[in-house]
């Protein structure tokens, strides 16, 4: 059917699962590729410094699966922010950035997103912001070397909150490495209006990530509980001709009482209804007819 990819964040099943296991899974219920996460705990920054043979059995994990990781979830910032008013924190922030571009070069991964927090545990002012975009012009630098793409994604905090404030930043950068990664919870939980913020980033959107949300709660919130209008939503992409990476997000934590594996396969079945709404023309191997009719000329 549709084949537009549609991933799993890491985070939606178990953490004991091992590489092989956890891709697994995926695929089990349904899914194309998995979203890794390097978040800012100490145990996943240090995946950024695996050995090459911890690094080669990832990618025999994906061979062995045929699960691809495709996508990084690179929130370690929120610790080490791009944007800090201290030179050695942002140092390392900068760092992180280096090792996670490094990382996805090499296993294959497509896209590195970088969080839109210029600091986080800090007071956010002209300076942080000026600051994160220097360290983010660097990213792009090395993100063009690695021929890997960077993602900004909005968040919950004024800095980036909506997509008009990422694409001043993106606009302002102004490398070809460089785009969005909308999470259209996060905009309506921040009071926006995720169709309207969809129809202003036309041809800059490289994914989505999708989940439901309330005001202010962008964590948590099952499928159709929440504030999100995803059928509106999802016309708005297609009508921007978005064509790209649907990455699905679930904290398997926050849903102890249920099956993670059943849970993950019912959020890939609504997902799917989406697509198959608002791209109804698709051809079955993947490409919508308009693009098909192109492609065979």
């Amino acid at each position: 059917m549709f084949k537009m990819p549609v991933g799993l964040y890491e985070k939606a099943l178990p953490a004991a699962l091992s590489w092989e296991e956890r891709l697994a899974a995926a695929g089990q219920a349904g899914y194309d590729f998995i979203e890794i996460s390097i978040d800012e705990s100490d145990e996943r920054l240090a995946r950024l410094d695996w050995s090459s043979s911890e690094r080669a059995a990832l990618r025999r994990s994906i061979a062995d699966t045929g699960v691809r990781i495709m996508t990084m979830c690179l929130s370690g910032h929120r610790k080490y922010p791009l944007g800090s008013h201290s030179p050695e924190l942002r140092r390392q922030g900068q760092e992180i950035l280096r090792k996670a571009i490094d990382f996805a070069g090499e296993i294959g991964l497509r896209v590195v997103q970088v969080m839109g927090y210029d600091v986080f545990y800090e007071t956010s002012d002209n300076e942080t912001g000026a600051n994160f975009i220097d360290s983010l012009q660097l990213g792009a630098h090395l993100a063009g070397q690695a021929g890997v793409m960077l993602g900004l994604e909005n968040l919950d905090t004024p800095f980036v909150e909506n997509l008009s404030k990422a694409l001043a930043i993106i606009r302002e950068i102004d490398s070809p490495w460089l785009r969005l990664y909308p999470d259209i919870g996060n905009l309506a939980a921040a009071g926006c209006y995720p169709p309207d913020e969809i129809a202003l980033a036309k041809k800059q959107i490289l994914g989505i990530h999708v989940k439901d949300a309330l005001p202010r709660v962008i964590r948590g919130v099952p499928f159709g509980e929440g504030i999100v209008p995803f059928q509106e939503t999802f016309q708005a992409l297609a009508q921007t001709g978005f064509w790209g990476l649907l990455g699905v997000e679930i904290w398997g934590q926050m849903h102890a009482e249920q099956d993670p594996i059943a849970a993950v396969a019912a959020a890939r079945n609504y997902v799917d209804g989406l697509v198959a709404e608002a791209w109804p023309d698709a051809h079955p191997f993947g490409f919508p007819e308009s693009e098909q009719a192109t492609s065979s000329q």
